[in-house]
């Protein structure tokens, strides 16, 4: 049988690929070499307790690209609780991260210079930024003013690592504005309307097009929309619009399984071999059998897209090559009861020493964990280079340091090491294309969309995708 696109692959990016070009009136198939679809996207029982493939928290859930994608695709919605706040916690305090620049001139767990300092440096970098300066090359370190205490540097530091897998010499000031809401993007009706509309229409010019050079427009119109953003600086919200699916993470996993229509199949346990191709241009895979297709869309890791197509062009292999991956732990631990501690919506961070990330899922929905116990996921990142076993050890104990009180009450742990998403968004990472140098040969995932993080970055890629398939006449 033929299809009209085989998608490689059936995590969350996979998926929502499926489902997509489903809707568009393809025949699509979905080959996944495991046994379980969903990939970091799902959920499952532990000892009485639902865990996640490592703690989430979507974002850009008012206008964002996983907010069009449900609108536009989705037969069944799951629900969002709201999310709640983030918070720091130290030896001897818990309070609310930073976001405005009065929340950083008033977060005393600094010294009154640093945060001086720190609200300069946001500001010059927010202005920066607001009037088109490109600042994704430039380290959060860099940024930073000279001789700052070890508490501001390490906090800055885990800021960092959360945000992109890796320190503040290798994390681009850019993402510290965007992922710190400074800098937001959003994926309007109206904008993705016209990515996938139908009819090519050339739009009228307006009055800005008119009257300056075409090759300026575009970035004065940009400037004039961004120094909004400056108010951010006084009214900025970190936690606006974001959710946390109501029963998990495989709530949303399964919405969007259960709007699949019957044009969609999926083989599990079904491992791509080769991807085929003809006179330049993919015609087809092999896994356990020959499947020919007009359309390949690849959603692993475009890192090991050379070992399925042969003869791709130098330059672009030593792009894949550039590919960089981080290795997270998350540390699931059943508590046998509600904790004072963990009393709150949201997430916390410890940023001494070996930072974590952590979240108290079952306060979002008491069914997560057995009745009057719950549930707590503690995210840590780990070297490539490090021993995974001696990284668990000193995961606990930094656990177990920052919250004395939480090792009496453990009845359930469980460790989960993940690639969280497949490129880090580093100073010198690369990040693959959708169109790859074969014809009819396209990418979707984390690895081609460096916006947002995790499930948000997924569905940015994917809008991305149909919005490529347009211009190439490949989706209607």
């Amino acid at each position: 049988m033929k299809y009209d696109v085989i998608v490689v692959g059936a995590g969350i990016s996979g998926l929502l690929t499926a489902l997509t070009l489903s809707k568009h009136g393809k025949k699509v198939l979905v080959l996944e070499k495991m046994h379980d679809v969903g990939g970091n996207c799902n959920s499952y029982s532990v000892d009485g307790y639902q865990v996640d493939t490592g703690p989430h928290a979507i974002t850009h859930l008012a206008e964002g690209p996983l907010r069009r994608l449900m609108d536009n695709y989705f037969d069944y919605q799951p629900v969002f609780e709201n999310y709640g706040h983030y918070y720091v916690r130290t030896e001897d305090r818990f309070l609310k991260v930073p976001s405005t620049i009065k929340d950083f001139v008033t977060f005393d767990v600094f010294p009154r210079l640093d945060r001086l300092a720190i609200t300069q440096s946001i500001t010059k970098a927010l202005t920066l930024s607001s009037f088109g300066v490109d600042l994704s090359k430039q380290s959060v370190y860099e940024s930073l003013p000279a001789n700052l205490s070890k508490e501001t540097y390490e906090f800055a530091d885990a800021i960092s690592y959360f945000l992109s897998g890796r320190s503040m010499h290798e994390t681009s000031t850019q993402r510290v504005l965007a992922g710190s809401s400074f800098v937001r993007d959003s994926v309007t009706q109206e904008q993705f309307e016209e990515f996938i509309k139908e009819e090519k229409v050339p739009r009228p010019e307006s009055i800005l097009q008119s009257v300056l050079p075409s090759n300026l427009h575009t970035s004065l119109h940009s400037r004039i929309n961004n120094v909004s953003s400056l108010g951010r600086l006084a009214t900025n919200k970190v936690h606006i619009s974001q959710g946390y699916p109501r029963k998990g993470l495989k709530s949303l996993l399964n919405a969007l399984l259960y709007s699949l229509p019957s044009s969609v199949e999926i083989k599990t346990g079904c491992k791509v071999e080769r991807i085929l191709t003809k006179d330049g241009k993919a015609c087809g895979v092999e896994a356990d059998d020959l499947y020919k297709c007009d359309l390949v869309v690849y959603t692993g890791f475009a890192s090991s897209l050379g070992q399925l197509v042969d003869d791709l062009p130098t330059s672009y292999g030593e792009i894949l090559d550039g590919i960089v991956h981080s290795k997270s732990l998350t540390v699931w631990l059943g508590l046998d009861r509600i904790m004072d501690e963990f009393n709150y919506m949201g997430s916390e961070i410890w940023f001494k020493d070996t930072p974590y990330w952590a979240m108290p899922i079952s306060n979002y929905d008491a069914s997560l964990a057995p009745k009057d116990k719950q549930l707590v996921g503690f995210a840590f990142f780990l070297d490539e280079n490090e021993d995974e076993g001696k990284g668990i050890k000193n995961a606990y104990e930094t656990i177990y340091s920052a919250i004395p009180s939480i090792q009496d009450h453990v009845e359930m742990n469980h460790d989960q090491i993940l690639v969280p998403e497949k490129a880090a968004v580093t100073l010198d990472g690369k990040f693959a294309d959708i169109r790859s140098p074969v014809k009819n040969l396209y990418i979707a995932g984390t690895d081609t969309d460096k916006r947002s993080m995790g499930v948000t970055r997924a569905a940015y890629s994917v809008i991305e995708l149909l919005k490529v398939l347009n211009e190439d006449d490949n989706l209607h």
